[in-house]
């Protein structure tokens, strides 16, 4: 089975005021539960913010460090997940899953790629 990458990217320079709410973190709960126990999920995880993050470039010959945050970019990746499923289909079936958990009010964006194998 194919394997997918999801980049969730968030815009780090207007997060949301609010907390999300205990409700947010049950349906999320849940949501992690059944990808889990349904095999799909290999790996999940949020990111530090790009005030703790470098970028490493290689240009001219040269290697560059750039430290954050990358006050250029307006939207970042915040977190990723590793899934297998059968198609490319079933993977965004997954992040459009997991977007409708947020509240309605924030701006996130899944960006949803299959990983080269071989």
């Amino acid at each position: 089975m194919p394997r997918f990458l999801t980049m969730i990217r968030v815009d780090e320079r207007n997060p949301p005021t609010d907390p999300p709410g205990p409700e947010f973190e049950e349906r999320m709960g849940a949501l992690l539960e059944e990808i889990t126990k349904a095999g799909v999920m290999l790996d999940t995880a949020g990111l530090t913010p790009t005030s703790e993050g470098t970028r490493v470039t290689w240009a001219d010959g040269k290697v560059r460090y750039t430290d954050g945050p990358f006050t250029e970019t307006k939207e970042v990746i915040g977190g990723y997940s590793l899934i297998q499923a059968r198609d490319k289909a079933e993977a965004l079936e997954w992040a459009r899953r997991f977007l409708e958990i947020h509240p309605a009010h924030w701006s996130i964006t899944a960006e949803v790629r299959e990983i080269t194998e071989g």
